[in-house]
């Protein structure tokens, strides 16, 4: 089991935490965080990009010069891809760039990602908190007393107020347990998990190894 600190609001240790090395201490494999981050930035493409094709052009129907005579080459169209304002060869159309990946893989992700931070000395362990009210002011408070200005904060949905406090921070973010992601992770430099929230991950991803 590895061990971590609990921290308070301030930084300071409370106590030890001890977790899964199977989720906290596993084996870093760039390959899979490669595979299932693509597939995250994938998933949210658009895909609504579109040209037209020749067939799709306005206009055009009558040849711009006879076939012969002119020392030029033949022309059939002023809409083909080859004149001004013309058509675009091979062009985009709307698709669906979703694939998906399987559970196992992005549960071995986030084991990874998990592990990454935890081996840099950016997973902070934080005891339970809770926000009487939105506040911005607090939240970035919270998160200099940790030392960590940019970081994803991980906690239950039921913490609206905690949600609400960070939005408006434009180096952090906040995201319910359930959302839990490997690009998220990655992409902010600093993981804070409470200590609860630490706890279900390691139950969710332990029993998702079985």
């Amino acid at each position: 089991m590895a061990t971590f600190e609990v921290v308070n609001l301030q930084g300071k240790k409370v106590r030890d935490i001890q977790l899964d090395d199977s989720v906290f201490a596993a084996e870093i494999k760039e390959h899979v965080l490669w595979e299932v981050v693509k597939q995250q930035l994938a998933s949210r493409r658009q895909g609504t990009h579109s040209t037209l094709h020749r067939g799709e052009v306005r206009g055009g129907c009558k040849k711009p010069f006879r076939q012969k005579g002119t020392g030029m080459a033949r022309q059939g169209s002023t809409r083909a891809p080859n004149h001004v304002g013309g058509a675009k060869v091979f062009s985009p159309k709307p698709r669906d760039y979703e694939y998906a990946v399987p559970k196992k893989v992005r549960q071995q992700a986030l084991r990874s990602a998990l592990s990454l931070r935890a081996k840099e000395k950016k997973l902070i362990i934080l005891e339970d908190f809770a926000f009487e009210a939105p506040k911005t002011k607090k939240a970035a408070l919270l998160l200099e007393g940790l030392g960590a200005t940019a970081a994803l904060l991980v906690d239950s949905a039921a913490s609206v107020n905690v949600a609400k406090s960070m939005r408006n921070l434009a180096e952090a973010k906040f995201l319910a347990v359930e959302g839990l992601n490997t690009y998220d992770i990655l992409k902010y430099p600093s993981l804070v998990l409470t200590e609860k929230t630490a706890k279900a991950i390691e139950t969710r991803l332990v029993a998702g190894s079985r």
